[in-house]
């Protein structure tokens, strides 16, 4: 008996020196979203930890992960520039599974899951255009001035990722009703003080942090090789004029285009908004200095606009209403048939050249936050005296929402 405890020694040492290292590991994390390390023993949390297990060796996951290790650093990053704890990188998985088109019931969406008012009112713009919920940087620089705010406000982190997912008010009149911020006692199923999807929440942010922080099941799976690989790349934000084609920078920097989409899925189509002088796009840093030497402006751009479809709708009648070339329009929308459906999309591409008036009479812009009539005549190739006749303007003052014919 003797021999055999001497030759199983080192094996139950080993297992120790991991327990008691996952153990320190879990109650820092704890620490982190300032939780008690009693919530160890958190049995709901412990069960979904347990169940997660599948999800981390399931397909689907891993597909996603495969994508998320291009903004993994990024995330990382802006977290600890607004003191976040990094554990909040989990939150996202959470929210999105880290897949940044991402889109709910709720209609909130991208990997931080903005509902459309908390995304404008924290600068992010949805337009016809782009949906700046998925901007990979965008939203988590959104996310962390949330986050930090709902932090000063309850002053502990787990009552900012609560707020964040019932929304602050609620929370606020939960602890109101509990008399007591304490997670123990807003976890209560019983006086259901927090929605029971809150309750979850936070434990569920919690067990994927452990997961992701546990050596020993790290090195089990293929998740280390994913994070690893996270580390290994890194992006650039570069500025192009507005109505630049993804397409025409893939080819200049020899990029695959649909490596370029991926960085950019904040943009609806193959291109950037033409209602701006400049807008920022990602690509991959190794291709930086590729983009310095080649990237170039064209002299002749696009100014595009958007037909949402009638029923009496064909390509032929739109390509005509707008004095553009029919194939143009085909060609450019990938369409195999004249016909459309009702309220489809179809991009219009209006060369800069063509004569303005003539190809806007039934053109209205919606005037969007930051623009002014000197942006508008820069971006449609309109004068502002010729804008301002049309809309029967004194001054040069525009609001957000006014909708102006051009």
């Amino acid at each position: 008996m003797k021999y055999i405890l001497l030759l199983l020694l080192p094996f139950l040492l080993s297992a120790n020196l991991i327990y008691s290292s996952n153990y320190a590991r879990e109650v820092a994390i704890l620490d982190s979203f300032d939780i008690d390390a009693s919530f160890l023993n958190d049995p709901v949390m412990n069960q979904i930890k347990d169940s997660n297990v599948e999800i981390f060796k399931d397909e689907r996951f891993f597909g996603a992960m495969d994508d998320a290790y291009i903004f993994i650093p990024v995330i990382k990053n802006i977290l600890t520039k607004y003191n976040i704890p990094p554990e909040f990188l989990f939150l996202s998985m959470a929210e999105s599974e880290f897949l940044t088109r991402a889109y709910s019931v709720k209609k909130a969406s991208g990997l931080w899951q903005f509902m459309p008012p908390a995304a404008k009112q924290y600068g992010l713009r949805i337009d016809e255009f782009v949906d700046e919920r998925r901007d990979l940087i965008k939203a988590t620089e959104a996310a962390a001035k949330y986050l930090s705010n709902l932090y000063k406000k309850f002053g502990k982190w787990y009552l900012a990722a609560i707020a964040y997912n019932c929304g602050d008010g609620k929370l606020s009149k939960a602890i109101e009703n509990a008399g007591s911020d304490e997670l123990s006692v807003l976890l209560d199923p019983k006086m259901t003080y927090i929605p029971k999807e809150s309750r979850l929440y936070i434990r569920r942010i919690v067990a994927l942090a452990m997961m992701g922080n546990d050596e020993h099941f790290l090195l089990k799976s293929e998740y280390e090789y994913l994070l690893n690989r996270a580390n290994a790349y890194s992006i650039s934000t570069v500025k192009v004029p507005g109505g630049e084609s993804l397409s025409r920078v893939s080819k200049l920097i020899g990029i695959p285009l649909e490596e370029l989409k991926k960085l950019n899925r904040h943009l609806k189509f193959d291109f950037t908004p033409s209602y701006v002088s400049s807008y920022d796009i990602y690509i991959p840093y190794i291709k930086l200095s590729e983009f310095k030497q080649k990237y170039f402006e064209e002299k002749t751009k696009n100014v595009y606009k958007i037909h949402v479809a009638k029923k009496s709708d064909t390509v032929f009648k739109i390509a005509k209403a707008y004095g553009v070339p029919y194939k143009t329009v085909m060609d450019f929308n990938n369409l195999k048939s004249d016909k459309v459906n009702f309220e489809q999309r179809v991009v219009i591409p209006m060369n800069s050249k063509i004569n303005a008036e003539k190809t806007n009479n039934n053109f209205y812009y919606s005037v969007k936050k930051g623009d002014t009539l000197e942006s508008i005549s820069k971006a449609y190739k309109i004068s502002v005296e010729n804008i301002k006749i049309q809309n029967k303007l004194k001054g040069k003052l525009v609001k957000e929402g006014e909708r102006l014919k051009l």
